[in-house]
């Protein structure tokens, strides 16, 4: 099984990075296609991850119906029998909004017809979390039957918690989260932002 995510924000930020190495490592380089990726320096940069297409996924000469899109507005559950005939999982590159404003259905679900739309559940889930999520029911595991986290808080120092609203599986009773992350969150988060403010953009990956 193969995994493609759809790059759909226009920067390439130290968080996004993060979570799309976590998910190589997660399914091997082998099995990783990052799709729409616009920009040469990102083509470059993702390509220590996996496989690069520029274009959308939308537009490569992929059988259709070998595709599960995972969308939190489909209308039916991921179960293993879904991918009795599937190939690949798509996933889209964004970083999360909270309330969800449903990107993932306008950018690929709405442009994909005859993919499987699938969700997986009523909570967002991190782009990897997503990932570890699909790939445990495609080893034969129902949804309801693997523990989930809803919100994570990161303790930055004594006068500050970051709150990720997301929901996270649980691996060994511990949430599925890259420790290079949580390494970022609490040591370099404030310089990031301090940054953006400054510049007015958001930092991206060298």
């Amino acid at each position: 099984m193969k995994v493609i995510i759809e790059h759909l924000e226009p920067i390439l930020s130290i968080w996004l990075w993060i979570e799309y190495k976590h998910v190589s490592e997660l399914v091997e380089k082998s099995n990783l296609i990052f799709t729409n990726v616009k920009k040469e320096k990102h083509r470059l940069k993702l390509s220590e991850l996996g496989a690069v297409e520029e274009k959308s996924v939308c537009e490569l000469d992929i059988d259709r119906t070998k595709l599960i899109v995972l969308d939190q507005k489909a209308s039916e559950k991921l179960k293993p029998e879904d991918f009795s005939d599937a190939e690949y999982i798509v996933v889209g590159g964004i970083m999360g909004d909270h309330p969800p404003r449903g990107r993932t259905w306008l950018y690929l679900t709405s442009r994909l017809t005859g993919a499987k739309a699938r969700t997986l559940g009523d909570y967002q889930f991190a782009i990897d979390g997503a990932v570890y999520m699909a790939l445990q029911v495609y080893r034969g595991r129902r949804i309801e039957e693997i523990p989930v986290q809803i919100g994570l808080d990161i303790k930055v120092n004594e006068y500050l918690t970051i709150n990720l609203p997301y929901a996270y599986p649980l691996v060994d009773g511990q949430p599925f989260i890259s420790s290079e992350l949580v390494k970022f969150l609490k040591e370099d988060i404030e310089d990031y932002e301090a940054e953006a403010i400054r510049t007015g953009t958001v930092p991206e990956v060298e």
